[in-house]
């Protein structure tokens, strides 16, 4: 799936992808939010969960050189 084609999905349907054809990598906390990172055909994708409200308000790509990216090298142990 194109990266267009993903954007293009309805809100569930995202959801319902990210789910079954992607893989979790790590989740953060952001301000406000709980953010899960995902990898999705070579793609990073944030799902934004807002736990106050019980809802997920935004899932968006990362591109690679945003300043983001930082939070989650933090979270990642390597041996």
């Amino acid at each position: 799936m194109s990266k267009e084609e993903f954007a293009n999905l309805p809100f569930h349907k995202k959801i319902a992808t990210l789910y079954t054809e992607g893989t979790f990598v790590v989740g953060i906390r952001y301000y406000k939010h709980k953010v899960n990172l995902y990898l999705l055909d070579n793609e990073y994708v944030e799902v934004f969960y807002n736990h106050k409200q019980d809802k997920i308000d935004k899932i968006d790509f990362l591109p690679r050189n945003h300043t983001r990216m930082k939070f989650y090298l933090d979270q990642i142990k390597l041996a």
